[in-house]
């Protein structure tokens, strides 16, 4: 079922976003070469605790931890780890989902640990743009094929990158998960159409080289966790936004200059 919000659900939306953008702006300023990933996890929970939250993803479908982060050609849903050891040029995706008074939010955020090579700033500077492409076709009266046929023409056709197919974004709220499916690939003018009031996640993965993807496990089996097939670079930016009939407005917003024409 889709869920259409009302104006005081779109906004207590925006404050449980307030509360994971201040994460992702805290982890800016510790993500450096020689943390561990579990220093991510351990900022990140404490952060959305002692802002009056819940990081909703510990518990959710048996995972353990408030974030998911992923490292190189890990795509998604990683567990931090004491013994994963972030090293210069290395890209960290944080992967999080915050609960606020009832009211969800959901954003993911990839950062360059030290020096970078370029090839790796080019995916992210890819991948950042192919969710602002996606986000500006989130209008009502378009269709859910108008957001991933702008998302994959950008990283497929003019950029020669995987756009990743198995992982999709979502509508979001009341609970984590919810109809629509929201794909970062396909064709113009296809699939639902978009409404005011209607909550999602877009959330495009890219790969620098194939658009598959294959399941690992962890070292004690006890989660699996997704890589790029041919072992190449991954990238991952979202955001959770509403579509309003002054077009889209991002709920997850960490940079009020860049994202101005996108606030509520």
């Amino acid at each position: 079922m889709i869920t259409i919000k009302s104006p005081r659900e779109i906004e207590k939306m925006a404050e449980s976003g307030a509360v994971l953008a201040g994460v992702h702006k805290g982890l800016r300023k510790i993500i450096k070469p020689g943390i561990s990933s579990w220093e991510i996890e351990e900022f990140a929970n404490k952060y959305i605790e002692e802002h009056g939250a819940r990081p909703s993803e510990k518990g959710f479908e048996g995972y353990k931890y408030a974030t998911c982060v992923s490292v190189n050609d890990e795509v998604a849903h990683a567990i931090p780890r004491h013994n994963l050891l972030l090293k210069n040029g290395d890209v960290v995706k944080v992967d999080m989902t915050v609960n606020l008074d009832g009211f969800e939010s959901d954003s993911c955020w990839a950062y360059a640990v030290g020096n970078i090579s370029p090839e790796a700033q080019h995916l992210m500077d890819v991948t950042h743009k192919a969710l602002y492409l996606g986000i500006d076709q989130a209008v009502v009266g378009n269709r859910i094929g108008d957001i991933g046929h702008a998302i994959q023409d950008y990283v497929e056709v003019q950029n020669h990158m995987g756009d990743v197919r198995e992982l999709i974004g979502h509508g979001i709220g009341p609970t984590m998960h919810e109809q629509p499916n929201v794909p970062h690939y396909g064709e113009a003018g296809h699939g639902l159409r978009l409404r005011e009031g209607m909550t999602i996640t877009i959330e495009p993965m890219v790969n620098l080289g194939t658009w598959e993807i294959k399941s690992k496990p962890t070292a004690d089996k006890s989660w699996e966790y997704y890589v790029s097939a041919d072992g190449s670079l991954s990238c991952q930016y979202e955001h959770t936004l509403v579509i309003t009939k002054n077009g889209p407005k991002i709920l997850t917003s960490q940079d009020p200059e860049f994202d101005a024409k996108y606030l509520l």
